[in-house]
């Protein structure tokens, strides 16, 4: 949320004075907009504490500039003297009181810039309590889940955090459980749902819908395969409000899993607090893991990627976190202990480990394509030495080269169409070193290449092409 003008207007160091406007000090204030243009509008979004000197300004030009400024959104206008105007022309006292627009000093030894950082700061610092407040209901929202009433209690706190209403809906669309106060009757609401409800459970991979009515928000999630969360609120959902719901509806998703056998359930939880994770909700997951007796280990960590037959198995083997992720298993393992859990993993499977960090997304990449490669353990680390190609599918790049180079291999009474553009190719497309390296003209080459470009549909001036077609020449057979 933005601080408002007048909470700006107030800090005693800026020595701002309020001439006009007071009605709409309520304002919030976006950004700070510094402008002698004598129309700044189309550089304006809206919301903006728009300061100038008036360089180009006078009395006469007031009406129209302060009318432009209002149409646009502006929080306000800052008006700086001492330089072109000793005092602000009354023209825009004036325009600025009929309009609604509050009007502020800004006195000689006031910079702009301090104003600038001003509000910057407090927005900083409005955006550090949103942090804070939604980290806090993370944390009453775990504790519900851990409630007797588990679910039901998730359900009943997060539309105490939103303001809101909130359906618990099972795989079918019917209410399971409700809270808070609907601008309707929870069956009505339920039944108005239906529709997205279907298309959600039609699309099969997570998603969610997000509503927007004049007086009323909804955003519907699936809760894994055994329901569907609705929520609603009269204000629209804040970044912060998002998180909150999110977090809810992993807990939800935990609940509900709970009930489908142990193994599975631990599988589902493992899952969610490693959604939560990728989703940069650290804290809330942290705190899940901490109420199960279990803990995130400190940074830096590796990420262990482990294709395995039985990944129930390997669970029980690894004594870290760890998780279902796609086809894989991933682990977050200390950096101290990567090696040692990589040798454990491996007797259950290929394991690929990636370079320590504090970056979980970045690790999981790491750690999946050094699982590329066929040895029981990869590490990340070793492929840099072996050149990128060392990262590709063998399999998949020469079923690549194959396709892309197949024109090449089909125009016969030229088969050395291949390899003109791999002596191209490895000269940088220079073409006297490459045609002499081929014993030919360099005007033969030129042909050639012109024949490749052809036959290929590809500019071989382009460096993305360029780079497809080495890649290719490697794998090729």
């Amino acid at each position: 949320m933005a601080p408002s003008l007048r909470r700006v207007a107030a800090l005693d160091a800026l020595r701002l004075r309020l001439l006009a406007g007071a009605r709409a000090l309520e304002r919030p204030v976006r950004w700070v907009a510094v402008s002698e243009l004598e129309d700044p509008t189309p550089f304006l979004e809206g919301d903006e504490l728009v300061l100038t000197t008036g360089m180009r300004l006078g009395s006469q030009d007031a009406k129209a500039y302060v009318s432009r400024l209002v149409a646009r959104g502006a929080a306000g206008l800052g008006f700086g003297v001492g330089l072109t105007h000793e005092e602000i022309p009354d023209g825009f006292v004036r325009a600025a009181e009929e309009a609604g627009l509050p009007l502020v000093e800004v006195p000689r030894d006031t910079p702009f810039i301090a104003i600038g950082k001003a509000v910057s700061e407090l927005i900083a610092a409005e955006r550090y309590e949103e942090i804070r407040g939604a980290f806090a209901a993370q944390g009453r929202l775990t504790r519900a889940a851990l409630q007797p009433e588990g679910v039901e209690a998730v359900v009943d706190r997060l539309s105490r955090e939103i303001g809101g209403w909130v359906l618990l809906l099972d795989e079918a669309g019917n209410i399971r459980h409700a809270a808070g106060e609907p601008t309707r009757p929870f069956e009505d609401r339920a039944a108005a749902l239906a529709p997205e409800v279907a298309r959600l459970r039609a699309a099969g991979a997570p998603a969610s819908v997000a509503l927007a009515t004049p007086g009323e928000h909804v955003v519907v999630q699936p809760l894994g395969r055994r329901g569907f969360v609705a929520v609603g609120c009269a204000r629209p959902f804040t970044a912060i409000g998002h998180t909150i719901v999110n977090a809810a509806a992993s807990l939800l998703t935990l609940g509900l899993e709970q009930g489908s056998g142990p193994r599975e359930g631990g599988r589902r939880v493992r899952a969610a607090v490693l959604r939560l994770l990728l989703a940069g909700e650290v804290q809330g997951a942290a705190e899940t893991l901490a109420e199960l007796g279990a803990e995130l280990p400190a940074t830096p960590f590796a990420v262990l990627a482990c294709d395995t037959p039985d990944p129930d198995a390997l669970v029980a083997r690894l004594p870290c976190f760890t998780a279902p992720y796609g086809q894989t298993t991933v682990a977050l393992a200390p950096a101290s202990e990567a090696d040692a859990l990589a040798a454990l993993a491996a007797a259950h499977g290929r394991v690929g480990v990636s370079n320590p960090g504090d970056d979980l997304r970045t690790a999981i990449d790491q750690a999946e394509q050094a699982l590329v490669t066929a040895n029981p353990v990869a590490r990340f680390a070793d492929l840099a030495g072996q050149g990128l190609l060392s990262l590709v599918d063998p399999q998949a790049a020469r079923a690549f080269a194959a396709a892309l180079l197949a024109p090449l291999h089909a125009y016969g009474s030229r088969a050395d169409l291949v390899t003109s553009l791999h002596a191209y190719l490895a000269c940088n497309g220079h073409w006297d070193a490459a045609a002499q390296r081929l014993s030919v003209h360099r005007h033969t080459l030129r042909y050639r290449m012109r024949r490749v470009s052809e036959l290929l549909g590809r500019d071989l001036d382009d460096p993305a092409v360029r780079a497809e077609l080495w890649i290719a020449l490697a794998f090729n057979v």
